[in-house]
């Protein structure tokens, strides 16, 4: 019997026990709420991935940072500044959130649905 990916993302939440688990919670939440359409997938051993016609972005966890990687961050529009991360490459783009960091919950949003908005614009060629 296969585990649905949800109750993986809920086990790993748990698993983490502390900020890194509830920050990843609550990004989740946020992106949930920002395309209630979005799927959750389980890939590459434990990384929560998120997809709505194409990958939106993965909530990474490691020992002092939850990496958000938004898998077309680079043609999206970040007029809130929220990428931090992996700017460098043509293609992905990152938020690294630190224990204790406020997340700009409206801003995030609107990067969650210009992704969706870009994945649907691409799949629609």
């Amino acid at each position: 019997m296969t585990v649905p990916p949800s109750q993986l993302i809920d086990a790993r939440v748990e698993e983490l026990g502390d900020w890194r688990g509830e920050m990843l919670s609550r990004l989740r939440t946020l992106v949930k709420e920002a395309d209630p359409e979005v799927v959750e997938e389980w890939k590459w051993r434990g990384v929560p991935v998120w997809y709505h016609d194409g990958m939106i972005c993965t909530g990474e966890t490691y020992k002092n940072v939850v990496k958000m990687t938004f898998a077309k961050g680079a043609a999206l529009n970040d007029p809130s500044s929220l990428f931090n991360s992996s700017l460098d490459g043509n293609t992905r783009r990152a938020i690294d959130f630190h224990e204790g960091e406020k997340i700009d919950e409206e801003a995030l949003k609107t990067l969650v649905r210009a992704a969706v908005t870009l994945n649907e614009s691409k799949a629609k060629k």
